[in-house]
């Protein structure tokens, strides 16, 4: 996921991903998320003691005003059941996938090939890093 690779400083990845955020944050586009990336980001912090991190994470997903948390609802919980039952994608990619639908994202960004094959309705686009995307 690609805010696990700026909260963990992935060497590889990190710098990728946050000159993307900041070239978003240029543009005045929105940046959104399930609300269930905020836990998947929270975990590794919990895991290995690091309440900083945690405060850090928490300040920018939720009080930072860079990233709309979109919610997990029953009609999302639909579309999931949709995606889980017609690819072979796991929960939490499923889950990343049927919220973005829900609410229109223009791109899904994701570093994971397999998803990078999929078309999904209500989401414009899904891509990856390797590419130029702005």
């Amino acid at each position: 996921m690609l805010f696990v690779y700026v909260f963990e400083g992935n060497p590889t990845f990190a710098p990728q991903v946050k000159a993307i955020l900041d070239e978003m944050q240029r543009r005045g586009d929105v940046l959104c998320t399930s609300v269930f990336t905020l836990g998947e980001v929270l975990t590794g912090p919990r895991k290995y003691g690091q309440p900083a991190d945690v405060t850090r994470a928490r300040q920018f997903f939720v009080t930072s005003g860079r990233v709309e948390l979109l919610p997990f609802s029953v009609e999302t919980s639909d579309r999931y059941s949709v995606i889980r039952a017609s690819t072979r994608v796991e929960s939490a990619g499923a889950i990343h996938l049927a919220t973005a639908s829900e609410f229109g994202v223009e791109l899904f960004l994701t570093n994971d090939k397999s998803l990078q094959k999929l078309s999904i309705a209500g989401i414009h686009f899904i891509a990856g890093l390797d590419g130029k995307i702005f």
